[in-house]
């Protein structure tokens, strides 16, 4: 896949987590290794799932210095277990120090774009899309919704800045949804799309006299679901959020709406167990 992140943005966080792993050293390897000595290490998948985050995996060695890393796979690749994915050859002080935060990078990467798949799967031949929220972990959202990409799904918008979705804290604060809409009409720019949740199909048909441009249903039944597409067909793009599970897309997506946001790609995705295996001296 053509994604890509970039590497000057999230330097920084991956220099925090080396931080946090070595502090001041890596007692253990230092002191079985005073010298510099050129080994080689397998990274070896210990269960099939969807690869996310080899350029981040290598970055963490690039940065340690003296190492490299040839893959045997890309991001977004299914790999099944015992595959060996790539090689990892270099000064094995940093191979050994930088192991634990390359993986922790890498897994949960993995993990993330593996549960994204599972869910994109089940809407293979539908127009619905799968799309993460913002519900992330802390300093990790550039490398979580890259994740999810190689899963097969959408971002949704990347922060507060990024786009316009008045929520019902929103209406509450405004007083109702109209009061919300021209108010945000108002503050921004013609360009920014306005998005609304809404819980109900009154609330429905409250956004649709405001012509916001996208409606998001949010836990509504299967058949809510239905009546609010009937309601809305081409006035408005059509979100659903809330309850979304793999037993339940697959009906949720034959609804005919257009994306289906899932906070769990992000916030509950276990991870891809993944290890750096067999260093040797070479």
């Amino acid at each position: 896949m053509a994604e890509c992140l970039n590497m000057l943005n999230v330097d920084k966080y991956i220099l925090s987590a080396l931080e946090e792993d070595i502090n001041n050293e890596d007692i253990t390897t230092c002191a079985i290794l005073q010298n510099k000595v050129i080994g080689q290490a397998e990274l070896i998948a210990k269960e099939e799932g969807t690869i996310a985050g080899l350029s981040i995996f290598k970055r963490v060695f690039q940065i340690l210095g003296n190492v490299g890393i040839e893959f045997y796979f890309k991001d977004g690749d299914f790999v099944k277990k015992g595959c060996i994915i790539g090689k990892i050859t270099g000064d094995m002080r940093n191979i050994l120090s930088g192991e634990r935060t390359a993986l922790n990078f890498l897994q949960r990467m993995s993990g993330i774009a593996t549960t994204t798949r599972k869910y994109s799967d089940k809407l293979q031949d539908l127009k619905a899309k799968v799309l993460d929220t913002r519900k992330t972990t802390p300093n990790m959202r550039a490398f979580e919704k890259y994740a999810v990409k190689m899963g097969g799904g959408y971002n949704h918008r990347f922060n507060l800045s990024d786009g316009v979705l008045i929520k019902d804290n929103h209406i509450g604060a405004a007083g109702s949804i109209k009061e919300a809409v021209e108010r945000v009409r108002k503050y921004n720019s013609f360009v920014r799309k306005i998005e609304v949740e809404v819980e109900n199909l009154n609330m429905v048909k409250e956004a649709l006299e405001e012509k916001v441009d996208i409606i998001m249903l949010d836990n509504m039944s299967i058949g809510e679901i239905k009546e609010a597409v009937s309601l809305i067909r081409e006035k408005a793009t059509i979100e659903v959020s809330g309850n979304v599970s793999l037993d339940n897309i697959r009906d949720i997506g034959e609804t005919g709406v257009d994306y289906i946001s899932i906070g769990a790609l992000t916030h509950s995705s276990p991870i891809l167990d993944l290890s750096i295996k067999n260093l040797k001296q070479i």
